[in-house]
């Protein structure tokens, strides 16, 4: 069974402590999460380096860094609809959701993330005992099998493609992805000469992927239209119904290696209503009203990613294996694993993330559109080869460049970026 510690009787002195590294926590993952190409991961291990000088209760840190965790995973949506550079766990949301922007919908689709988000973490803290259970009684066997269930993860995911040609794109995008991964992240073993000793070659990976091939696309372009009204269009049952499952798809990514945000909801969007199994992803017509089941999938991503913090914390107390860069950091700074505390500063994070997305995320919106697009796209693809500097050196520049290469395949083949986690699931499979 999964040991719950008992809550124990407010202390108003504990409390207004714990509120503050709460806040403190929420202000440094709104920074984070709207910072253009700043992986989660990377800042988790700046936290966990920063950790051990912070005067305070242990605990008191960790629940900082979780609630700093948790608010990026509600803000880091806000510059994947605006500019094009997402979080990794964001990364394959950002085309689906630029084509509510282009329609005006961008307000829209800050509150669907927003929904999907709340609502995750509402579905996973009374769901995470009984998953958690039945993980432990099947990791086993996923563990003993886990290239083979990554391998037909990947098969799954690029026959789904809608045709030919983007299934040959999809099978591109993921073996040289793959490639990738193998060659920097396995066979690469020098030490790094950086600035900054906190997540390695993370940062370029993700950055070309995800980030650098739809800036260049967007150099000389239109930039983001007016913006219209905030309602969301999609029915209360659809996002709820939507919401749980991307919650349920978030116990996966919490438990199972490899198995990304993106890969969990695409996965699941056959299941959606009004979702039509294809991600949301093709370079094809939205059809005038972000159709391709875009709404469907910007919610589920945004609560497979949230949930995911939930279900990898309690994994990291029954399984001992942390699955997530916070929970990584968590463990380097010999943090408490206090779970109420940590628990409370989930929700608290979680209802302040929810705010913020919405009153943050329209003034984001409404800023970049102002501005002229082709120097912001410029100037952002400059910060990320400055952030794979600091985080790699010399070396991470070189592999931000062999990833942004690589990160035009599924572009130019109409297929879905999600191909692209083959960075991570490659050297999975290979072992």
């Amino acid at each position: 069974m999964v040991a719950l510690a008992a809550f124990p009787a407010p202390d108003p002195g504990f409390t207004l402590s714990a509120l503050g590294f709460v806040a403190a926590g929420v202000c440094c993952g709104t920074l984070s999460g709207l910072t253009p190409g700043l992986h989660a991961n990377n800042f988790a291990l700046l936290m966990a380096a920063v950790a051990p000088t912070v005067p305070g209760p242990p605990a008191l840190v960790g629940a900082a860094m979780l609630a700093a965790g948790v608010t990026h995973t509600f803000l880091d949506v806000v510059p994947a609809l605006a500019l094009g550079v997402p979080d990794a766990a964001m990364a394959a949301v950002a085309l689906p959701g630029h084509r509510l922007v282009l329609e005006g919908r961008g307000r829209e689709a800050l509150r669907l993330s927003a929904l999907g988000s709340v609502l995750a973490v509402l579905f996973a803290v009374p769901l995470a005992v009984p998953m958690t259970e039945l993980m432990i009684r099947a990791y086993g066997h996923i563990d003993a099998n886990l290239p083979l269930a990554l391998g037909a993860v990947a098969a799954i995911l690029i026959l789904t493609e809608r045709g030919l040609r983007e299934k040959v794109g999809g099978l591109l995008a993921f073996v040289a992805s793959a490639l990738l991964g193998y060659a920097l992240l396995r066979i690469f073993e020098a030490p790094l000469e950086a600035p900054l000793d906190a997540g390695g070659l993370l940062m370029p990976l993700f950055g070309g992927l995800f980030g650098a091939p739809v800036l260049l696309d967007a150099i000389g372009g239109g930039g983001i239209p007016p913006q219209g009204e905030s309602d969301v269009r999609s029915s209360r049952r659809s996002v709820g119904v939507t919401a749980f499952l991307g919650t349920g798809a978030g116990a996966i990514v919490g438990y199972i290696p490899g198995v990304s945000s993106a890969i969990a909801a695409t996965a699941v969007l056959p299941a959606i209503p009004d979702g039509d199994g294809s991600g949301g992803e093709s370079d094809g017509g939205s059809g005038g009203d972000g159709g391709d089941g875009a709404r469907e999938f910007l919610i589920a991503t945004s609560a497979v990613n949230t949930a995911n913090t939930i279900f990898a914390l309690f994994a990291l107390i029954a399984l001992g294996s942390p699955r997530t860069g916070v929970l990584v950091a968590l463990e380097e700074a010999e943090v408490p694993l206090d779970l109420p505390v940590l628990l409370s500063a989930v929700v608290i994070a979680a209802g302040v993330g929810f705010v913020l997305v919405v009153s943050v995320g329209d003034r984001y919106l409404d800023v970049v559109g102002r501005t002229d697009y082709t120097l912001l796209s410029v100037a952002i693809l400059v910060l990320l080869i400055g952030l794979s500097y600091a985080f790699a050196g010399p070396f991470g520049i070189g592999a931000f460049a062999a990833a942004t290469v690589v990160g035009l395949i599924p572009l130019r083949f109409g297929a879905r970026r999600v191909h692209l986690m083959g960075v991570l699931i490659g050297p999975l499979i290979v072992g």
